[in-house]
């Protein structure tokens, strides 16, 4: 395995444990989804640059705009409870309230 696969990897498997373990505020799981996708943009940019094979595909450009798409949501979602709740923590976001 070489150090950019180890990168690519460990970046993600960061994110996904930032993900699960850190859920205290709605911020920092949206960062979290953040830097998952910027290592997915990554990786799916640099690979095949490195195996030599010319890449024509439009899925980083795809994944990209997904990501500010998903960035867009969550940030509208994070000020609507906001102002709703008073706070961005986790805890008081409750489906079964509503």
């Amino acid at each position: 395995m070489s150090l950019l696969h180890l990168s690519f990897y460990s970046s993600f498997i960061l994110s996904c444990l930032g993900l699960a373990f850190h859920r205290t505020h709605l911020i920092s799981a949206l960062l979290c989804l953040e830097s998952m996708m910027l290592s997915i943009f990554i990786a799916l940019t640099i690979l095949p640059i490195e195996a030599q094979t010319p890449s024509t595909t439009l899925t980083p450009v795809f994944i990209l705009a997904f990501s500010a798409c998903e960035a867009g949501t969550g940030l509208a979602i994070l000020v609507a409870s906001t102002r709703t709740h008073g706070s961005d923590h986790l805890h008081n976001l409750n489906l079964l309230q509503c």
